[in-house]
């Protein structure tokens, strides 16, 4: 019996997994315990607590605590997103804000959000910076000397883990300090000679650790080269790679949930990037929601890995404050809401036609579907998912 990989449906009836056979029921739930709802019931994949339909009246009162990704979903350069101020000030759990951009420090972000109209601290902020402190101290004592490489951010995050921080300027005017571990960082000033301090330090036994690989920033003005393209021109200067700290690894996320006091299993992540937020979330057990008002799309999401599929697709934050109608099928067709549809022959057949976004669920599940087992290829599906990409 194969298993379908995609988290937002769930199996109603018999049917099969071609158009027109009829396979075994499967569910995509975990078989709900004795006395709790069945298992076509609406529940989050991963909560400890099976709710039903009716006593979730929004998507995010399913979770005690969100962690918000900020670029592409809460702002883009020095601008809001559409809706997202509104929604996030409306949400009654606690939100922390994630980011892998490593140059400002916290209180500097979460004056921009303030500014912004949202009401947060900078104990509401974790960077990339603050998760890489925290992975050389599991390396090195408090009081080593680490060599910090990017923007103020990271400075700042070394300081506060009791490290002695030098910079790029004090390693060229002296070669012979002896530097026990290197936080590399985005930073707009960073040059070439920076990247030529860290290497010659990581090439003498520093601990080395990136805090993301971000290989693209998105800005005001367009996308420009992010940190993984500056760990990327490090590494080939180097014979071994960097401890990672940002999305989509771990550490990050565990640094937020630490923040809110609360398991994985508790937390909703939120993003725009496949690759980062809702990989990083898969990697730490969390429930994700892809918001489609950034990089990533449902094209991209169509032909994305099990690794970096998101639990929920929304189109702007507004729908953290919304029910959330998932997909149901008898793996004959994909429904949800008022959208019900299947591929034949390497086409949609719409049996009824719903709302974009009751379509992109319902054929976000149906293309998983196909493609994990072989009957569609990565382009079939990537064609018939821009047929329902209003977003792109």
């Amino acid at each position: 019996m194969r298993r379908p990989c995609w988290p937002w449906a769930v199996a109603t009836r018999r049917g099969t997994g071609s158009p027109g056979r009829s396979p075994p029921t499967r569910t995509l739930r975990p078989t709900p315990p004795t006395g709790s709802p069945s298992s076509t019931a609406w529940c989050s994949p991963t909560s400890s607590k099976v709710r039903t339909k009716t006593e979730v009246s929004a998507l995010v009162d399913a979770y005690a605590g969100v962690v918000c990704d900020l670029d592409g979903v809460v702002y883009r350069g020095p601008t809001a997103v559409d809706h997202a101020v509104a929604a996030l000030s409306s949400v009654q759990a606690r939100v922390v804000y994630a980011t892998n951009n490593a140059s400002r420090p916290p209180q500097e972000v979460a004056a921009h959000l303030t500014d912004l109209g949202l009401s947060v601290t900078g104990n509401d902020v974790v960077t990339s910076s603050q998760a890489g402190a925290g992975e050389l101290a599991k390396h090195l004592p408090s009081g080593a000397t680490v060599l910090g490489v990017g923007g103020p951010g990271v400075r700042e995050a070394l300081q506060h883990s009791g490290f002695r921080v030098l910079s790029a300027d004090d390693t060229r005017d002296d070669p012979t300090a002896r530097v026990g571990g290197v936080l590399q960082g985005y930073g707009t000033t960073v040059t070439a000679s920076d990247l030529a301090e860290a290497a010659y330090a990581i090439t003498a036994g520093a601990v080395w650790v990136a805090t993301n690989t971000d290989r693209t920033l998105p800005t005001h003005r367009g996308t420009a080269p992010g940190n993984g393209s500056l760990v990327a021109a490090v590494r080939m200067a180097v014979t071994r790679d960097p401890i990672v700290a940002g999305k989509p690894e771990a550490p990050l996320y565990r640094m937020c949930a630490d923040r809110l006091g609360l398991p994985a299993r508790e937390v909703l992540a939120v993003g725009d990037r496949l690759d980062t937020d809702i990989a990083g979330a898969v990697t730490t057990g969390m429930d994700s929601v892809l918001v489609l008002t950034g990089v990533d799309s449902v094209t991209s999401t169509a032909v994305a890995p099990v690794s970096m599929r998101p639990t929920f697709v929304v189109e702007d934050l507004r729908a953290l404050g919304e029910a959330y109608v998932g997909v149901e099928t008898d793996f004959t067709w994909w429904t949800c809401g008022g959208d019900r549809r299947r591929v034949v022959d390497g086409r949609w057949d719409v049996a009824a036609a719903g709302a974009p976004i009751e379509a992109a669920r319902a054929g976000l599940a149906c293309l998983h579907e196909g493609v994990d087992h072989g009957e569609l290829t990565q382009e079939q599906a990537r064609a018939l998912a821009r047929q329902l990409d209003v977003w792109q």
